[in-house]
């Protein structure tokens, strides 16, 4: 049975003081048992937020990763292993903002996922389409064209050591949310894809959703069959909001 996970994307949010005081609500937390855990602060609090978890059943990610995994002359960017080093256990590939905002194509989230698997992180494969894109009725088509591109590079046996992320575009941020059944239709069909590489592994893999999760809706999305709990971006930086989902998670 598939283990519920629930992942917080705080994006780019966060002072030294702010993130101390949302550590602080986090361990005032009661987690629920049978749900995995997860934040996904900015770079510059990974430390911060790794020494202020210790203790807790709550694991620390990144939220993109270089192209390659190893250092070197590449200013600006964090490689994987420095992650690692740094107390990562995961790392996001290939969120919306930056495809859309930064241009990074399949490939790069491609190099990227091998990267971060290269030095033992989880990879949150992240994938879904725009509003647009959803109109012309092509979700399936570019879903399956983001998940593809994993499978025809790397093999689809990547997938039983990471986890993949479906976040519609379109309700990012905007307080709009797909219906749990629209949800569910696209979770489906991406354990199905998976499914007809291995079918172990599709049954393995966790596949969360995202896009205006909150406690409000939580318990009603994680319900669906095919959803494993979620990736929450603004709810996560209030941190009784983010243990109502959790627990949502668990119920």
């Amino acid at each position: 049975m598939r283990r519920p996970l629930v992942a917080g994307n705080w994006k780019m949010h966060g002072t030294r003081a702010s993130v101390a005081e949302l550590i602080n609500g986090l361990r005032q937390l009661a987690m629920p048992s049978g749900v995995e855990v997860a934040v996904f602060p900015g770079c510059l609090h990974i430390r911060q937020v790794v020494e202020g978890l210790t203790g807790m059943r709550m694991a620390v990610g990144a939220q993109d990763c270089a192209l390659d995994p190893a250092q070197g002359a590449l200013t600006g960017e964090v490689a994987a292993s420095q992650l690692q080093d740094a107390g990562c256990r995961l790392v996001l590939v290939g969120h919306s903002e930056r495809r859309l905002l930064l241009g990074e194509s399949d490939e790069w989230v491609v190099r990227k996922f091998a990267a971060a698997q290269s030095c033992s992180l989880i990879p949150v494969l992240c994938v879904g389409e725009t509003l647009e894109q959803r109109e012309a009725g092509k979700t399936l088509e570019v879903v399956g064209r983001q998940v593809g591109s994993v499978v025809e590079a790397l093999g689809v046996e990547v997938f039983a050591r990471a986890v993949v992320a479906y976040e519609p575009v379109w309700a990012i941020g905007t307080g709009l949310t797909a219906s749990p059944e629209q949800a569910q239709e696209i979770h489906a069909a991406i354990r199905a894809q998976l499914a007809a590489k291995d079918a172990e592994v599709a049954r393995g893999v966790r596949i969360l959703y995202g896009g205006s999760v909150k406690a409000a809706n939580a318990a009603e999305l994680f319900g669906m069959p095919d959803i494993d709990g979620g990736l929450v971006g603004g709810a996560s930086l209030n941190a009784d909001e983010f243990g109502a989902i959790c627990r949502a998670a668990g119920s």
